[in-house]
Order: structure tokens, then C-alpha cells, then sequence
């Protein structure tokens, strides 16, 4: 049995749905609320939803418990509740650990490109350099210190998981992820303004010397997300924190540009202001040093952002029913 929090979520539901079509018996931890997150896992029920309320009640049961895929979290980078975030992005993430540790549970947990901020200090996964990341969020933050509360409760030799690993995602985007609101993929949101029959629209630059759409992003697509999680689970002794992006930045504008070609229209691109919301809180670059997991033994290739934004567009996005 494998318990997956957020599992009815975006890269969540995405997990639960291979790990079932592998044979595994899945509990996941989420709300489907009144919308249509259920869809996420219309296809692949698992065999228990506990609410996020009632998951120690349901870890004191004593469940029978292979390992815990830690997903769930506040992920918005606008966040501004920092008691509910602490609560949930720190101190539920320290309470599983804890319980895994003394079950002797394998634990694998979402950590975020967010905790690296603007990157002046480059995006080495190395644990030893957790002290010199500077988030430019609450919600990078808090991933943040769980990260380096992870590395000093190993430090001092407190008890730790049979397995533990962190995974730093760098921006995510494919199937599963309507729910999002706001925090959806922008290859989501740039097809949403061509299917409107608009331009799709990109931030202009506030950075001196940095063109408009030449922001850069490490994107990554979900089934590489789930691969190395699925990798993890077939390799119990690989323990670590560790990047999970492609090693390759990618422009806005490569991705604008890639969402209109799969939607078989013009590259015609419309710049906006980037909302005062965002000011001093954007990340102009991210790219991902993939080399501590290459290291670890992980070497299944990345898909190109061509490929995974065709395949997104033609397969789910354009398709009657989008959902996985």
C-alpha cells in the first residue's frame, strides 16, 4: 500500500494513476471539493480518500504502508497566510517524516525550484549549500526549511526513513492540472488565449538588459516528474535531495511559440505588464543541475519542450476528455 498526499491533485493524481496501473493498492490524502478534481482520478480510483484532517487518525491505524509520497502542499507563490503555510508545508511534512522514521516507511517529498528565489547563487541541489538560498516567497520558503530541517535532523543522527528523498521540481505542466487556478502551467494558459481567439500574452521584462519573453525556465512535464518518482520506488538504497527539471532553460517565448505551433496557428505574441503582485516575487531564470540524480543512477533522457507541448496540446488539451 502506498499513501500519496495530494494524490488527487496535478503531478499527484498523475502518480497515483501509474503507481495503480503497476499493481499498487493507493490511499490518497486530498479534498476533491465541489469541482471537477475528481476527474483526476476518474480513471483510477484508488481505495481510500482520507481528508487531510483526519490523516493522523488515519496513520495511527497503523496501515500497512510501503512508502509515502508527500505531494501536498500550499503551492501558491502568492501565498500570505504564513501560520496555515508553516502548518501545512513544514510542519505536516516533519510529522510524516517522523512517523516513517519510527515505521520504518520509505518517504519521498515535494520540495520546489521556488526555494532557490532568483538564483543568484545558481541551483545546486547540494544539501551542504542550503544556507545560501535566498526564497523570494512564503511559499519558496517554507519548502526551504523543511528542506534544511531535513539536512540537520540527519546531521545531528536523529532517526530518518529507511528511504527519504527531496525533489526539487522546476516547473511542471501537463495533464491533470485544471484545478489550479492561478498556479496553472503557462502552456495551459498560453493555449486557453489562443483557443479565445487571442494572442498569447507573456510579461514583459523588468529586468534591465533582459528582452521581453527572454525569461527562462527549466520546463519540465509531468510523466519525467513521475518517472523519477516511480525510479525511486525501484531503487529503496538511492537517498537525497535532488532537482528534478531537464538541465535546460528554455524562453517564454521558445514555449509561446511551441503552444502555437501545436495549436496550428501564427507565432504572434502579445506583451503585457507583469501584475504589481509579482514585483521582486518572479523568477527571471531557473534551470536545473541534474547531475547529483544522474550520479544516483537515474539516466532515462528528458522530453524536449517541443515534444512534451505537442504531445500535451494534441493529446489532452485539444482532446474531448484532457484528463489522464
Amino acid at each position: 500500500m502506498i499513501l500519496v498526499t495530494g494524490g488527487a491533485g496535478f503531478i499527484g493524481s498523475c502518480l497515483q494513476g501509474q503507481l495503480s496501473a503497476l499493481g499498487w493498492e493507493t490511499v490518497i490524502a486530498d479534498e476533491l471539493g465541489s469541482g471537477d478534481k475528481w476527474r483526476n482520478i476518474a480513471r483510477h480510483p484508488p481505495a481510500r480518500i482520507v481528508a487531510p484532517g483526519d490523516l493522523d487518525d488515519f496513520l495511527d491505524s497503523h496501515p500497512p504502508l510501503e512508502t509515502i509520497f508527500h505531494l501536498g502542499a500550499i503551492s501558491s507563490t502568492t501565498a500570505t497566510n504564513g501560520d496555515e503555510v508553516w502548518r501545512t508545508n513544514v510542519d505536516l511534512p516533519r510529522r510524516l517524516w517522523e512517523w516513517c522514521a519510527h515505521r520504518r516507511v520509505r518517504f519521498i517529498y515535494a520540495s520546489s525550484a521556488a526555494t532557490y528565489g532568483e538564483g543568484a547563487d545558481g541551483f545546486d541541489d547540494d544539501p551542504a549549500k542550503l544556507d545560501q538560498l535566498k526564497p523570494l516567497n512564503l511559499y519558496g520558503w517554507s519548502k526551504h526549511v523543511f528542506d534544511m530541517q531535513v539536512a540537520k535532523m540527519l546531521a545531528r543522527g536523529e532517526p530518518s526513513p529507511p528511504q527519504w528523498a527531496g525533489l526539487k521540481f522546476f516547473n511542471v505542466y501537463g495533464p491533470n492540472e485544471y484545478h489550479k487556478g492561478k498556479m496553472i502551467s503557462v502552456v495551459k494558459v498560453k493555449y486557453d488565449d489562443i483557443k479565445a481567439g487571442n494572442k498569447p500574452k507573456l510579461f514583459r521584462s523588468t529586468r534591465t538588459g533582459l528582452a521581453d519573453g527572454a525569461q527562462a525556465r527549466d520546463f519540465v512535464h509531468v510523466d519525467d516528474a513521475v518517472k523519477v518518482m516511480l525510479w525511486l520506488l525501484k531503487n529503496p538504497g538511492v537517498c537525497g535531495l535532488f532537482n528534478v527539471g531537464t538541465g535546460v532553460a528554455r524562453s517564454y517565448l521558445d514555449l509561446a511559440h511551441a503552444v502555437c505551433d501545436a495549436a496550428g496557428v501564427a507565432r504572434e505574441i502579445e506583451f503585457v505588464d507583469m501584475p504589481g503582485i509579482l514585483l521582486g516575487k518572479y523568477q527571471d531564470f531557473t534551470c536545473a543541475p541534474m547531475q547529483r540524480l544522474r550520479d544516483a543512477g537515474y539516466d532515462a533522457p528528458f522530453i524536449g519542450l517541443e515534444e512534451g507541448i505537442e504531445s500535451y496540446v494534441r493529446n489532452h488539451l485539444s482532446a474531448e476528455d484532457p484528463y489522464r
